[in-house]
């Protein structure tokens, strides 16, 4: 027992310095922008940067009307296939983690090819097309996230008899589906939204090819060109991940703990 508990404690402190020492260099070379003293100069110059609030509202905004999306595909993809349809729950699960082995820029190169040729609608060709394109690209990089939140979520209650029961009452499958299901799944629904977001906010290589004014290119446009405020643009990036994982970490917990109480 103590060499296996020393042993988890040796590799969770290695983990720890691995992971944890490029931040804290990070954070600290950040804070070197004034010359002989530590300030946060970096900091304060990438929050008055015109740059950085348009690319993060822009990319806010983006996310959020992803995860709609995604949300509204997902729960009753996943409610009635786990209800109504069980028999292709694999094939479901296989085609919602294809865009984990499928590299983005071979879906983007295949979306330009596809929706930018004068075959189909060209998509390419208006600022409101593109963005509707980055979206959708966005939905298929989140739907491995999404599809498991939710239908881990699923797993958690009893769906047939929520539904059975509401059936006896006269309800029908969309009254059933948002006023019975989905308040049940809020959890999951809650953290495949947040897992969403931090892929959205951070993505380059869809925004990039498309030519949109995300916050991923411009991380990178800063990074080519400044010194200090791309290592403050790191630090903020990974604390907003940070931030989505323990409001995933807030919002799984909070029905565990009701229900020991």
């Amino acid at each position: 027992m103590t060499r296996g508990r020393f042993g988890a404690w040796a590799a969770a402190g290695l983990g720890a310095v691995y992971f944890l020492l490029p931040l804290i260099a990070t954070f600290e070379f950040s804070l070197r922008m004034r010359r002989g003293q530590y300030s946060f100069d970096a900091y304060a110059a990438v929050f008055a940067s015109g740059g950085f609030q348009a690319s993060f509202l822009y990319s806010t905004g983006l996310a959020l009307a992803t995860i709609v999306v995604a949300a509204a595909l997902v729960v009753p993809t996943a409610y009635f296939v786990r209800l109504r349809l069980p028999h292709l729950a694999g094939v479901v699960e296989f085609i919602t983690l294809l865009p984990l082995v499928i590299p983005a820029i071979v879906l983007v190169f295949g979306y330009i090819r596809l929706y930018g040729s004068s075959s189909f609608l060209p998509l390419t060709s208006t600022s409101l097309g593109a963005d509707a394109l980055l979206m959708f690209g966005y939905v298929g990089l989140g739907l491995p996230y999404m599809y498991r939140s939710v239908d881990t979520a699923l797993q958690a209650i009893d769906a047939r008899t929520l539904t059975e029961a509401a059936e006896s009452q006269g309800a029908g499958s969309l009254r059933i589906l948002f006023q019975v299901i989905l308040p049940n799944i809020r959890s999951g629904v809650l953290s495949g939204a947040f897992l969403t977001f931090a892929i959205v906010i951070g993505e380059f290589t869809f925004a990039s090819l498309l030519d949109r004014p995300a916050f991923g290119p411009y991380l990178q446009r800063i990074g080519a060109s400044r010194a200090y405020e791309p290592a403050a643009l790191a630090v903020i990036a990974f604390a907003l991940t940070w931030a989505c994982l323990g409001l995933i970490q807030l919002v799984g917990g909070a029905p565990q703990a009701s229900t020991r109480r």
